[in-house]
């Protein structure tokens, strides 16, 4: 997609962005690690719901679903937001996804202990899945990378913002020095 085809990000729109984004941070560093009430619980639905649709397919698979599901929703709005051109949508999308990987750390670290409770009291996803990969001794230090990723591609998406609104900034510039220049 080319630049002009963005809607462009004014002021107002980075500053509203900035803010959100202020609070949305604040609201992980003050909730229980690995757990945002609001938008949790929202990933718990989809994660709930990606196991059955997954296991439609393949009960050998429906471990991941509840992952594959929670992950999902975000990455359609990004592609959604990407296609219209809305920057801020695409933001949004992008910092739920990864906002996603401190939750899923959080249940991949517990892969072992099984201390979290579970909806329903089934069974544990990721001890399922790291027993199946023989990477059971492993949560903890998986658990961490994903926190890593998580953080790196939260300031990935917000770096992109940033470079969004210098690209709509220098596209504003160049087109008025092209329009003082022609009016001479």
């Amino acid at each position: 997609m080319s630049s002009r085809e963005w809607e462009p990000l004014t002021t107002a729109k980075l500053v509203a962005f900035a803010l959100g984004l202020g609070g949305f941070l604040l609201l992980i560093l003050c909730s229980q690690p690995g757990f945002v009430p609001v938008v949790d619980h929202a990933n718990l639905l989809f994660h709930e719901a990606g196991h059955p649709l997954v296991g439609l397919f393949s009960t050998r698979l429906e471990p991941y679903g509840g992952t594959i599901g929670q992950l999902l929703f975000p990455a359609v709005l990004v592609v959604v937001f990407w296609q219209r051109g809305e920057a801020l949508g695409v933001a949004a999308g992008g910092l739920w996804f990864f906002e996603n990987g401190f939750n899923i750390a959080r249940y991949l670290a517990d892969a072992r202990v099984m201390e979290l409770p579970l909806v329903g009291g089934g069974d544990h996803d990721w001890n399922t899945i790291l027993s199946r990969w023989g990477l059971l001794q492993s949560d903890t230090h998986i658990a961490s990378v994903i926190r890593v990723v998580a953080w790196v591609g939260i300031g990935m998406t917000c770096a992109w913002v940033v470079w969004r609104a210098r690209q709509d900034r220098y596209r504003t510039n160049k087109s008025e020095s092209f329009l003082l220049v022609t009016q001479d």
